[in-house]
Formats: C-alpha cells, structure tokens, sequence
C-alpha cells in the first residue's frame, strides 16, 4: 500500500460541509488541503453505478487536472426496503431545478417505503467509500459502513444530506440530533477514514 507523503492533498468536492469534515479528520497530520472549488475545477460526470467508481472519477480527475494527490468520496445511503435505494443516486434523489432539496429526498424515501410496506425496522446503512489518487495514475481504496434504521419524522438540525431520518445502530438519537463531533467519531465516513489512515498516513 503507498503511503501518503505529500504536504499537499486536493479534496476532490464543491461540497463545503465534506471539506469542513474530511479537514477535521485529517488535522492532525499537518496536511494543507484545498478544494475542486479552490482550484477553479468543474464537477466530473459521475458515470458509474458504484461508490468506488463514482469515487476513482472524482479522485483521478482532480489529480490529473492538479498534479497534486486527490481524495474523493463517494457516500449514499442504501435503504433495505427500497432494495439499496438511493444508494449511488442519493444525492440525485435531491436534485431540483434550485438546487439539492433534502427535505424532499428524505420525504420521497419514507413514502416509498410506505407504499411499499416495509417491515419495521426499516433497516438501512450510511456508505462512504474513499479514493486516495495520485497523479501517475495510482490510487488506493478505503470503504466504511454505518448500519442504521430510517425513522419518521425527522428529527435534528445538525448534519446534512439525509441526516435527520437516520438513527445509527445503538444510538436512539438520529446524525440529525447528533453533536457534530459526536457523529465524525463513528459515521461511514470516519470508518473509511480510520482505515485510510492506518494504510496510508500511519
């Protein structure tokens, strides 16, 4: 596995809440991060149907585009009773001529599972696989899982995304009612993360 010895890594995302996240997890390592936004680069077509494909388009585009090592993720939310939907369509799900509306993302999901008279729990897990990339082409791949159940109504204002109707596995409160340090010790995504560390910056 390569390890990570650049000062410099390039957060493949327009997304600023990712940023601020991927920054806290990656303090204490003293790397200078920047952003696609921060480097004028446009949003890639995300033409696969998996995280880690998804995630290798991101990753490659902005360290070719850079000359820099890049880091994407690519995360969802996979709903049992939906047969895994929205999963790699999450954010999709959201899109409206005005930009990403959650609130309806999240409203068509407890509907769908409504009509289609899912069991309770209405079990369902966070997904966030990441692709650390550099610019001779290689990359390396980390998944993390958080095993959860969908509940309505949504409850919190905290997080983003679908945060709210998400209550983690042991937990009886939702990421949306979360301290946000709370939640980055033990989402998807600080699950790639402990592992993307241990291969790459330990």
């Amino acid at each position: 596995m390569r390890k990570f010895t650049s000062p410099r890594l390039v957060v493949a995302t327009h997304n600023a809440g990712k940023l601020v996240e991927i920054a806290d997890l990656l303090k204490p390592y003293g790397v200078e991060l920047s952003s696609n936004a921060d480097h004028g680069l446009p949003e890639p077509e995300e033409t696969e149907t998996t995280f880690v494909g998804n995630a290798r388009i991101k990753a490659h585009a902005a360290a070719k585009a850079t000359g820099l090592p890049a880091l994407a993720d690519d995360s969802g939310i996979e709903i049992d009773g939906l047969d895994g939907a929205p999963g790699v369509y999450t954010a999709d799900w959201a899109e409206t001529p005005n930009g990403r509306d959650f609130v309806m993302a999240m409203t068509r999901s407890w509907n769908a599972l409504e009509a289609a008279g899912a069991p309770e729990p209405r079990t369902a897990r966070f997904c966030s696989t990441l692709v650390l990339a550099w610019p001779d082409g290689h990359d390396e791949v980390f998944a993390g899982v958080m095993a959860g159940q969908i509940v309505w109504p949504m409850r919190g204002e905290q997080g983003h995304g679908y945060d709210p109707i998400f209550q983690p596995e042991g937990y009886d409160v939702t990421f949306g009612e979360m301290d946000r340090w709370e939640k980055n010790k033990i989402s998807h995504r600080a699950d790639a993360f402990t592992k993307l560390v241990a291969g790459c910056f330990a």
